[in-house]
């Protein structure tokens, strides 16, 4: 089992947990893990981290795709990771959702899906090198030929080697996106996994092999859920330091009508619990909202009390077909337990 350590978005003051990376790659993890909402960017933590590690892998847990344009996405890749190297960086995308595509970026929802596809297809070719660039997509094309477009576009070829294998993996979760990651991409980092899930999914996942087609299955494919560590006495207590943050995504974190956390919460179960959390949350009732989170829901997807409970619970993580696994702390001790139970 491979380890990841998530480190996420900065919050108002930006801050990298410097210390905490590099004690991950001390204790062998394989890759840390940056995000972006809509405050810091995915990409300028890891090549600051690039220069003060020497082994781990760099991942983006997501680069938003309408933050930046296909070829954007693939410089800034391939330059951080030139920076580490090479070999290190791994591209993790993901499509965010409506509110912020449109209300942040001011980009088009448009249709997801073909986007994905359209994004990870030029940013391969952008990587292999072949030929100059040109994409004829249904979402994005190269060169631009649109409203406003001056005629003068003409493919080109990225000036810098990049890694031409460059690992590209989606953040998705809902059943058409899991096929496309199959399809398409070296690895999944999946919305709202839990274990027992994985008989649901794994019929996804084979479909979108058997598109792909080329004997391409699980075998060399990279699934790597996250996982909230916290070893304490305090079960409760610390399932309940959890619930803000599933009520501001279930709850607030997109439209009333268009929300992928509220709806992973009811494919796993939790319809009634969805439904209050939205209206709740939605009418700033933010602390009733919160408390009508299950702790049933917070606790199987973290792992959290005594180390024996956290090493008792890991087998189902371990076992559910998973590559990799990772690791959301802030406890030295945490990241410690869960390296020596890989």
């Amino acid at each position: 089992m491979k380890l990841g350590l998530s480190i996420g978005y900065s919050r108002a003051q930006l801050e990298v947990p410097v210390k905490l990376v590099q004690r991950a790659e001390e204790l062998g993890y394989d890759s840390v893990w940056t995000a972006e909402a809509y405050g810091s960017d995915a990409i300028t933590p890891l090549a600051y981290l690039a220069a003060l590690t020497k082994r781990i892998r760099l991942g983006t847990g997501i680069m938003q795709l309408a933050a930046r344009p296909p070829a954007a996405a693939a410089m800034a890749a391939g330059t951080v990771d030139a920076l580490a190297g090479g070999g290190r960086v791994i591209a993790g995308l993901g499509v965010s959702g409506p509110q912020i595509v449109e209300g942040w970026y001011g980009q088009p929802w448009g249709k997801p899906t073909t986007r994905i596809r359209d994004y990870v297809a030029i940013m391969r070719k952008i990587f292999e090198r072949k030929e100059p660039v040109s994409h004829a997509g249904r979402e994005i094309a190269l060169p631009y030929t649109g409203p406003g477009a001056l005629g003068v576009g003409k493919p080109l070829m990225s000036i810098l080697h990049m890694n031409p294998r460059l690992p590209i993996w989606l953040g998705t979760g809902t059943e058409a996106n899991v096929k496309l990651t199959a399809e398409i991409a070296d690895g999944w980092l999946p919305l709202g996994f839990v274990p027992r899930l994985m008989p649901m999914l794994r019929p996804w996942l084979e479909e979108g092999f058997r598109r792909a087609g080329g004997g391409k299955g699980l075998s060399g494919f990279e699934i790597q859920p996250s996982v909230q560590v916290a070893i304490t006495d305090d079960v409760k207590g610390a399932l309940a330091r959890m619930k803000p943050r599933v009520a501001l995504y279930a709850g607030g974190m997109g439209h009333r009508d268009k929300n992928f956390h509220k709806e992973m919460m009811i494919r796993r179960g939790f319809a009634e619990a969805a439904q209050r959390i939205q209206e709740l949350y939605l009418a700033k009732k933010k602390a009733e909202a919160e408390a009508a989170v299950p702790d049933e829901f917070c606790d199987e997807m973290a792992l959290v009390g005594p180390a024996g409970r956290i090493r008792e619970r890991y087998r189902a993580w371990a076992d559910s077909g998973i590559t990799g696994l990772t690791v959301v702390t802030e406890q030295p001790e945490a990241m410690e337990l869960m390296a020596s139970l890989r």
